[in-house]
């Protein structure tokens, strides 16, 4: 079991492009909060891929993790993740060999196995259509392989830098699939419960039950993701949440666009339908001034067990968003 005083917390970014705002302000809001985390004394700090989403500035994540580290001195920096079906390994693996290079003990490669984006997206990727999307497995020990190689290991094919690197790999996941393969391979697992809670707690036992010890890992560890929205008030604090919730609506009418400014009612702005299904998504979502954070945090990481908690929070306005994530340490702190 956990204790509770002893789970880092982390920062999950999507570099959020706000309505009014171009990428290079979202690669500069990334780098301004990296700063402070690393201040705080945040654990990590993870990108997402995705890709056709106007609203994310991310889709280059190794790219914005070299501009991230380059700025930054202690800070891990990593993926959350890198969708592997849509590279072939060996690009991942030198992306990530080369960063290990340049930061030595800094990076973390994250994989996830979903696409991170459309079908259109997919194809203009150049991913595979045929129908065999499980290379996954196979890339992951591929990639595993080639980090993993000692020193008199000589492949046929080797990626230049990152043989024999030991660059820590995560899986990720929002289902069944990546708790099961994790716990196959030993490695640690990631759950993206900040969008797709309804199978965390049963993704984890199963991880936990399953696992195997490997040469990288000898136990399970397990890191939750959830929403953090933070304020002075829990007022202010829902004020705030309402973009992400916009977001999600917007999403979901197949309309992505930049991050919506925040509004006081909701009610005009969604169906009846469309509620229902925004706050399921959401659910995994702790909102409010730093008592409810610190309470909420608690919560989670009793019922969860977590050995580490990633914090996501899609906010308009950059002071607000530095100051939701500065409460959120301080009410981790306090726990």
């Amino acid at each position: 079991m956990s204790d509770k005083k002893t789970v880092p917390l982390s920062v999950l970014d999507l570099a959020p492009i706000p309505q009014g705002a171009v990428a290079r302000d979202a690669f500069h809001a990334s780098l301004a909060l990296a700063q402070q985390s690393e201040k705080l004394g945040y654990n990590r700090y993870w990108l997402a891929e995705h890709h056709n989403m106007t609203g994310i500035a991310s889709a280059a994540t190794s790219v914005l993790i070299g501009y991230l580290a380059a700025n930054t001195q202690t800070l891990r920096l990593g993926s959350g993740g890198v969708m592997l079906p849509n590279h072939a390994p060996l690009v991942i693996a030198e992306q990530f060999g080369t960063l290990e290079s340049l930061y030595p003990g800094r990076i973390d490669l994250g994989l996830g196995r979903a696409p991170g984006s459309d079908q259109r997206t997919m194809m203009a990727l150049r991913r595979h259509m045929g129908g065999h999307i499980d290379n996954f497995p196979a890339d992951v020990e591929e990639m595993l392989h080639w980090f993993d190689a000692s020193e008199d290991d000589r492949p046929a094919v080797q990626p230049v830098p990152g043989l024999g690197l030991k660059i820590p790999v995560w899986l990720l996941g929002s289902s069944l699939y990546s708790a099961q393969l994790s716990a196959r391979l030993g490695l640690p697992f990631a759950f993206a419960s900040h969008f797709a809670p309804d199978m965390l707690l049963q993704a984890l036992h199963l991880y936990r039950e399953n696992f195997k010890p490997s040469a990288r890992l000898e136990k399970p560890h397990a890191m939750v993701c959830v929403n953090v929205v933070a304020a002075d008030s829990e007022r202010d604090a829902r004020f705030l949440f309402t973009s992400m919730q916009q977001q999600f609506i917007n999403l979901r009418r197949g309309m992505p666009g930049p991050l919506p400014e925040p509004v006081e009612n909701m009610d005009n702005l969604w169906s009846p339908s469309e509620q229902y299904g925004v706050q399921q998504a959401l659910s995994m979502s702790i909102v409010g001034d730093k008592e409810a954070v610190r309470s909420g945090l608690a919560t989670l990481i009793r019922e969860t067990q977590a050995d580490e908690i990633m914090v996501n929070g899609q906010i308009f306005d950059q002071q607000a968003r530095l100051r939701s994530f500065a409460l959120a340490m301080e009410a981790h702190q306090s726990l």
